[in-house]
């Protein structure tokens, strides 16, 4: 028989522990946000998904104060590599591994179980959270400007009912907060039925160590290692093939041979192999009223680009400042409305990348690889598509409230401020703070500094020869206004210009590193 607690309140639930929920409810308590966060399991899921993570996503988790810890459980990878159906080496891609102008590799292999545990040990050290799980929420509705959500503990089986200002959706594909709100996912015809093996060796393969992308339409493969001992691989199944067949490494050593000849086959152990299907699809709605859904439950993408959890991230970066700013009264609630406008185009753009990815490995039969063969190897030869392919920026952000009009290709408006090593060794976004802030190559009136620092903004001067100055001369603007998720809102030729766009947003003594031990 359950049983109905007392009803709770909490300025913020958010359902699902995850990477993305774990991520928004640490950021929120950044800036002294309470959350509820409630999770049907009751500790970190134990199989590996999301295995790259690209510069950008390692800035935001950096923002958590957690950039140490994860350098520690990830590697970075060395580029992409296109190989045939006979394994022939058809273009490479090499990326640099020193730190990108976000300060970090642009590609990092990691293994999803660490960075979860990682991040669920923070989100215990935060007073600010609570975190429960074995929590199965069963209801969300919206009354009065308030929430109204009922979950069910299976460890006690009991109901519980909590008051929230807003709810946000962390819980993945088949997200019970995105039907609530009446949101539906678009298919954007994709669907491919993968194989997923994960194997553990200290043998050395004496592979390159970047991303192998086989272009095989009949079985298109993925290679990529991922730590120290750990390997993964990805195969497209044909029609009638079920992981089960698969489940023994006796059935696997054959797909995995190319990479793996001259290893002893009582070296290698394998410590998964499942089935996926590769969809994409993306909401139609992200918001209703004080509900909003991020991640999975918003989006899902192809992994032919590594961005499927790292766009999660992105969302919960993009929402946690502005929510924080409606609760603490410095921003306007109509301003949450900019999420869904800036986040769903950046979204839809990433996936129809993974999609471009994917057909171009899988699509054209035997007439493709024959194409393939003759087209990739010349690709090298166009002139700036070398460093495009190895480029990991994406998008600018689309104009919003936050996001002012871009003037031209090369305008600064919605793309990330970069965060160059300092002077004194610290990163730009420790220097910057939690806040908004003037980054600029012209020093401001005294009179201007008082006038942007009185709205809680922090104001950089870019030293000449610096590579912030270098940063805004190339794009022919001498100031920017760098919001706390570092998206450039807008420029102008003189810092004070910048006065009339930057919000009043409370500074927070809260520091990215710190904890509430």
């Amino acid at each position: 028989m359950l049983q109905n607690n007392d009803i709770q309140c909490a300025p913020v639930v958010i359902v699902g522990a995850g990477p993305t929920g774990a991520t928004a409810a640490i950021l929120l308590a950044q800036y002294g946000i309470r959350s509820l966060v409630l999770d049907r399991w009751d500790g970190v899921y134990p199989q590996p998904r999301a295995v790259h993570m690209d510069d950008e996503v390692c800035r935001v988790v950096a923002r958590l104060g957690l950039a140490d810890r994860f350098a520690s459980i990830s590697r970075p990878a060395h580029g992409l590599q296109l190989r045939d159906q006979h394994h022939r080496v058809l273009a490479e891609f090499r990326r640099d591994t020193a730190p990108s102008s976000n300060g970090y590799p642009q590609a990092n292999m990691f293994d999803q179980p660490e960075l979860e545990a990682v991040l669920r040990d923070e989100l215990m050290r935060q007073r600010s959270i609570e975190l429960r799980g074995n929590a199965e929420v069963t209801g969300v509705e919206q009354v009065d400007g308030r929430v109204h959500v009922t979950y069910r503990d299976h460890a006690g089986e009991t109901t519980t009912s909590v008051d929230a200002n807003f709810v946000l959706g962390c819980d993945g594909a088949n997200s019970f907060v995105r039907s609530t709100i009446g949101s539906r996912m678009e298919d954007l015809h994709f669907d491919q039925r993968w194989l997923v093996v994960d194997v553990d060796t200290d043998a050395d393969l004496k592979q390159w160590e970047g991303v192998h992308q086989v272009c095989d339409p009949a079985r298109a493969a993925t290679y990529m290692r991922i730590g120290a001992t750990r390997y993964r691989w990805e195969f497209q199944l044909l029609p009638g093939e079920t992981a089960a067949q698969y489940a023994k490494l006796a059935a696997v050593e054959p797909l995995i041979a190319p990479w793996t000849r001259g290893i002893r086959t009582d070296q290698l152990q394998l410590i998964r192999v499942a089935e996926y299907t590769f969809r994409a699809q993306i909401a139609d709605r992200w918001r209703a009223g004080n509900v909003f859904i991020l991640g999975d439950a918003a989006h899902l993408t192809p992994p032919f680009v590594g961005q499927g959890m790292g766009a999660g991230l992105r969302d919960a970066h993009n929402l946690a400042w502005k929510l924080a700013g409606v609760l603490r009264g410095d921003l306007s609630p109509g301003i949450l409305d900019s999420y869904q406008q800036e986040r769903k185009p950046h979204a839809r753009a990433m996936i129809r990348l993974a999609l471009a990815v994917g057909r171009f490995m899988t699509a054209g039969g035997e007439v493709g690889s024959v194409l393939r063969g003759v087209v990739v190897p010349r690709l090298g030869l166009i002139p700036g598509l070398r460093s495009r392919i190895v480029d990991s920026s994406t998008p600018a952000l689309h104009r919003s409230p936050l996001v002012r009009r871009r003037l031209g290709p090369r305008s600064l408006t919605g793309t990330l401020c970069p965060n160059p090593t300092l002077p004194d060794g610290r990163r730009l976004d420790d220097v910057l703070g939690l806040g908004f802030a003037v980054v600029t190559a012209v020093p401001p009136t005294s009179e201007q500094r008082t006038l942007i620092e009185q709205r809680g903004a922090t104001v950089y001067l870019a030293e000449p020869g610096t590579e912030l100055a270098r940063w805004l001369r190339q794009r022919r603007t001498a100031a920017a206004l760098v919001r706390p998720d570092r998206t450039v809102m807008a420029t102008a030729r003189r810092p004070g210009d910048l006065l009339a766009h930057t919000p009043r947003y409370r500074r927070t003594v809260v520091l990215p590193h710190a904890r509430e031990d």
